[in-house]
């Protein structure tokens, strides 16, 4: 069991990198900074009290700061 999962991790990753190769440096800074707001949101939320929101409002945040950076 723990194999079958181990492998759709993986191909779930691959996936979603190979997504990832035709976007534009907006999108891609947007999907970045999204992925670590919602990471760190989730770590604050997690010591503060709810990491659901945390990484809500994190991965809002982090999502707007990065495609509002691109030049």
């Amino acid at each position: 069991m723990r194999t079958v999962r181990t492998l759709t991790v993986g191909v779930l990753c691959v996936g979603l990198l190979a997504g990832c190769s035709n976007m534009t440096a907006r999108e891609q800074r947007a999907l970045s900074g999204g992925a670590l707001g919602a990471a760190g949101g989730a770590i604050i939320g997690a010591v503060t009290g709810s990491w659901v929101a945390g990484a809500l409002l994190g991965g809002a945040g982090g999502a707007a700061v990065g495609a509002l950076t691109t030049k």
